[in-house]
C-alpha cells in the first residue's frame, strides 16, 4: 500500500483547482500593497532603517498568519467529516488514524502553506537593503513555518475530539490563545512562577512567540541554544498534536452511548443553558408571545451570560493592569486606545458569529422551508432574529459605548496631551464610536444574508467580516498608496490627519451602507426563495478520495 495514499491523492487535487494558485498570488499582493506603504510613509529614512522597519511589520503580520491559521483551515476539518457520517467508512478500508490526519491535513491547509511561502520572499527585500542579516532571514521564516504546523496541529487535535463546529472554533481559538496569551500571562501574575528562574524559562519555552526574541543577531549569539530549544518545544507540541489526532480519530467516529456521569453532566449543562422542566414553558411562553422564531434563535438562555463573561474578564485583566501600574495604566492614552480596539472587535467579531448562525443551520437542515409553511412568514423571522440579537448584544454594546465616553473624557482631563492633539484624538474616537454602532447594524444584516446564502454556515462568519470589516481596510490601504505617490510630485508626503480621519470613517460608513443595505433588501425580497433551494455542499474527504478524475494530457 502506499505510503499516505490520502495525501498523495489531496495533492493532486489541489494541483487542479485555481484556488491553490490564486490565494498565493492575493496573499503576496497583500504583502506587497503594505510594503509600499511602509515604504511611502517612511519619508527620507536611510535603507538600514527603513529595511528593519519593513522586516519587523511584515514578520509579525505573518506571525499572526500563522498562529491564527489553525482556526480557519483545520478547526473544522475531522469534525466535519463525523457530522456527515463517513468518517467511519474510511476505516473500513486499510487506512490507519495517520493517513486520514495527513490527508486532511494537506487538503485544508495547502492554501494557507502557500500564502506563507508567497509571504517569505518579501523578507528578503529588507536582506537586499541591508537592514538584516541572513541568519535573522532564516531563523524568522523558520519560526513562522513552525508556528504555521503548530496552529494547524492543535486545530486537527481540537476537531478530532470535537463534533460541533462552532465549539471546534471556539477551543482551537482558546488553545492557541492558552499557549500564546494565557501562559505569558500566568508567568507574570503568579509571584512564585516570575521569582522562580527555572521555571519561569521552561514556562517560556512553550509560548510560540519565544522564538522570536532571539532572531537578531545580537541576542541569537548570546544565547543560540535558547532559540532552538524554543523553536524545538514548539516543534515537538506539533508532533504531539498530530499523534494524539492520528490515535484518537479511528476511536472518536463512534457515537458511543454516554456514561451515566456523562448523562448527568449533559442534563446539568442543558438545564442551566434553556431552564428545568418548570422554568422552560415559562420562559418559552414569554418569548411565544412576542415572536415565534425569537423563541427559537433566543431559548438558549445563557448567550448573553457569555457576552458579559467575557466582558468581566475583559473588565478583570484591566483592573489587574491598573492594580500592578498605577496612575501610568489608568491615566494613559495608550491603554484606553487598545481596549477601546479590543473589545469593539470582539463585539463586532461576536455578532457576525451569532447574526447568521440560526438561518444558516434551519437552512441546511430545512427547518426554514418547514417554518414558511406555516402562517409565520419573513419578516416575523426576521424581526424573531434582529429581537434575539438585541436580548444578546444591546446591553454589552450600551455598556462598551459607556466605557469609552469615560476613557474619553478621562483622557481629556488626565492624559496630558499637547492642545495640539486634543481635537485629533476627539474626532478618531467619536468616528470609532459612531463607527462601531453603524459596524453593528450592518454585520447583523449580512450576516444574517450570508448565514442564509452560504453553501457552508460555518464560514458565513469569514465572508461578513471580510465584506463589512476588512474590505475597507484593504481599499483605504490602495487609496493611501496613490494619494502618496501622487503628493511626491508636489513635494509633500503628509496629508494631514483629516485626510485618514474621512478615509477610514467615510469607507467604513461606505461598507456598511452599501452591503447593509443591500443584504437588506435581499432579506426582505429573496428570503422565502432562497431559503427553500437545496445546496450541494462540498466534497467530503471520502467522495474525493474514490471521485475519480480526468488523467491529464
Amino acid at each position: 500500500m502506499t505510503f499516505l495514499p490520502i495525501v498523495a491523492r489531496e495533492l493532486r487535487v489541489a494541483s487542479r483547482r485555481r484556488t491553490t494558485y490564486w490565494s498565493r498570488s492575493v496573499t503576496a499582493l497583500l504583502g506587497i500593497i503594505i510594503g509600499v506603504v511602509i515604504f511611502l510613509q517612511s519619508g527620507n529614512e536611510p535603507p538600514l532603517q527603513l529595511g528593519q522597519t519593513l522586516f519587523v511589520v511584515i514578520s509579525v503580520l505573518a506571525f499572526l498568519y500563522c498562529l491564527v491559521a489553525g482556526i480557519r483551515s483545520t478547526a473544522d476539518c475531522l469534525s466535519e467529516e463525523k457530522r456527515e457520517g463517513t468518517l467511519g467508512l474510511l476505516f473500513l478500508t486499510d487506512l490507519r488514524g495517520y493517513d486520514v490526519v495527513g490527508g486532511k491535513l494537506v487538503a485544508t491547509s495547502l492554501n494557507a502553506f502557500y500564502g506563507l511561502m508567497a509571504i517569505v520572499p518579501l523578507l528578503a527585500i529588507p536582506l537586499l537593503m541591508g537592514g538584516i542579516t541572513s541568519g535573522e532571514f532564516w531563523r524568522t521564516a523558520l519560526v513562522l513555518v513552525n508556528t504555521f504546523l503548530f496552529s494547524l496541529a492543535a486545530g486537527m487535535f481540537v476537531s478530532s475530539i470535537s463534533k460541533y463546529p462552532r465549539k471546534t472554533f471556539a477551543a482551537t481559538l482558546l488553545l492557541l490563545l492558552f499557549f500564546s496569551v494565557g501562559i505569558p500571562l500566568l508567568r507574570i501574575w503568579i509571584p512564585w512562577i516570575y521569582n522562580s528562574p527555572g521555571v519561569n524559562y521552561v514556562l517560556q519555552l512553550f509560548e510560540p512567540e519565544t522564538a522570536n526574541w532571539y532572531v537578531p543577531d545580537l541576542t541569537y549569539k548570546k544565547s543560540p541554544k535558547d532559540f532552538w530549544w524554543a523553536f524545538g518545544v514548539i516543534h515537538a507540541l506539533c508532533w504531539l498534536f498530530l499523534g494524539l489526532a492520528s490515535v484518537i480519530v479511528p476511536r472518536s467516529w463512534k457515537d458511543n452511548p454516554p456514561g451515566v456521569k456523562g448523562s448527568l453532566w449533559r442534563q446539568r449543562w442543558h438545564d442551566w443553558n434553556y431552564g428545568n422542566a418548570a422554568e422552560r414553558p415559562v420562559f418559552r411562553q414569554r418569548l411565544l408571545d412576542i415572536n415565534a422564531f425569537f423563541w427559537l434563535a433566543a431559548r438558549a438562555r445563557l448567550k448573553p451570560v457569555h457576552v458579559w463573561l467575557a466582558l468581566a474578564v475583559a473588565a478583570g485583566l484591566w483592573t489587574w493592569g491598573a492594580l500592578e501600574q498605577g496612575k501610568s495604566w489608568i491615566f494613559e492614552v495608550g491603554v484606553y486606545i487598545a481596549t477601546g480596539l479590543v473589545l469593539n472587535t470582539m463585539l463586532k467579531l461576536w455578532i457576525a458569529s451569532e447574526a447568521g448562525h440560526r438561518l444558516g443551520e434551519d437552512r441546511k437542515i430545512g427547518a426554514l422551508e418547514l417554518l414558511l409553511s406555516t402562517p409565520l412568514g419573513v419578516p416575523d423571522i426576521l424581526r424573531g432574529q434582529f429581537l434575539a440579537l438585541r436580548r444578546q448584544f444591546l446591553s454589552p454594546l450600551i455598556l462598551v459605548l459607556g466605557v469609552e465616553c469615560i476613557f474619553l473624557v478621562a483622557a481629556l482631563r488626565y492624559g496630558g496631551m499637547d492642545a495640539d492633539a486634543v481635537p485629533v484624538f476627539v474626532c478618531f474616537w467619536l468616528a470609532g464610536m459612531i463607527l462601531l454602532v453603524a459596524d453593528v447594524l450592518a454585520l447583523s444584516v449580512v450576516g444574517m444574508w450570508v448565514g442564509l446564502t452560504a453553501r457552508n454556515p460555518n464560514r458565513a462568519t469569514g465572508i461578513t467580516v471580510a465584506r463589512v470589516l476588512i474590505l475597507p481596510l484593504v481599499v483605504g490601504f490602495v487609496v493611501m498608496i496613490a494619494a502618496t505617490m501622487l503628493s511626491y510630485e508636489s513635494g509633500s508626503v503628509d496629508m494631514g490627519w483629516k485626510f485618514y480621519l474621512i478615509l477610514w470613517f467615510g469607507l467604513g460608513i461606505v461598507a456598511d451602507a452599501v452591503f447593509g443595505l443591500s443584504a437588506w433588501r435581499n432579506l426582505q425580497t429573496a428570503f422565502r426563495e432562497v431559503a427553500t433551494q437545496r445546496f450541494s455542499s462540498a466534497p467530503t474527504l471520502l467522495q474525493r478520495l474514490f471521485r475519480s478524475q480526468p488523467r491529464p494530457q
